[in-house]
């Protein structure tokens, strides 16, 4: 049996097929913005790119614990 994905990664199929660009192109948007603090990058998602909360919090969340690694 495969490992499901769990935490913040458990969202991308959701958010690829409902916003219609792949994960790693909202990396890199959230990568180029001049925002830095976390909830002023997911409310940015939320209001420029009219995603959901969860969404953006959990992209967000996944792309500065990746940048922090």
């Amino acid at each position: 049996m495969a490992d499901q994905v769990k935490g913040p990664a458990s969202y991308f199929p959701a958010i690829e097929k409902k916003y219609g660009r792949p994960v790693e192109e909202w990396k890199a948007l959230i990568r180029a913005s001049p925002l830095t603090k976390h909830m002023e990058l997911v409310s940015w998602l939320k209001t420029e790119h009219g995603m959901g909360h969860g969404h953006a919090n959990a992209l967000v969340a996944h792309t500065r614990a990746e940048d922090a690694a």
